[in-house]
């Protein structure tokens, strides 16, 4: 189905959309969710961190020590996909919402996430790599640690997409082309 039709949805649906730092995945997600008039979830650690009052960095810190600030982070998320139809787009999504309908994994290179992440953030692109890299491995450690999550194996999602040489708006396209036609009006 292409952007321009007309997309009824006719049963609830929920999308998991899930991939690293700079994979597009909340773009995608919010063009997704745009197109099919539902809601786009992505509550984040830079929204906890604004709730709580603190930098995306003193969170991403205490959540090294304190795993309770992921478990909550994923709770607040599970909570409003499971309530409506959604796209999910979160680092573990298609892991954490068993319910889903959909589950996408946005794959890319580090070279061009970190490019994507020194234009959003700005900074020095070879700085960027040295602190996606870092994040990555603490990421992943961390998820392992708390729910024994690889996040280097995918498996479990329906469709892995390379989003490196595509836009947001080509994503959203292959996403919504992946749901089955008696979803739809």
């Amino acid at each position: 189905m292409s952007k321009g039709s007309e997309l009824k949805l006719i049963k609830p649906i929920r999308i998991a959309m899930s991939g690293r730092s700079g994979c597009g995945n909340t773009t995608a997600g919010r063009i997704v969710a745009e197109r099919l008039g539902i809601v786009h979830v992505n509550y984040t650690f830079r929204n906890l961190a604004k709730d709580k009052g603190v930098s995306f960095n003193e969170l991403r810190n205490m959540a090294q020590e304190n795993d309770e600030i992921d478990k909550e982070l994923d709770r607040r998320q599970l909570e409003l996909a499971i309530a409506q139809s959604c796209v999910l787009s979160s680092r573990l999504a298609i892991w954490m919402l068993p319910v889903a309908d959909l589950k996408i994994f946005l794959n890319i290179p580090l070279d061009e996430r970190t490019r994507r992440i020194a234009q959003r953030e700005g900074g020095d692109l070879q700085t960027k790599i040295a602190e996606t890299q870092q994040r990555d491995a603490l990421d992943q450690q961390r998820y392992y640690r708390i729910y024994g999550i690889d996040m280097n194996r995918f498996d479990g999602a329906d469709i892995i997409i390379n989003s490196g040489r595509l836009n947001a708006e080509q994503v959203a396209d292959i996403i919504i082309s992946a749901i089955p036609r008696d979803y739809f009006a």
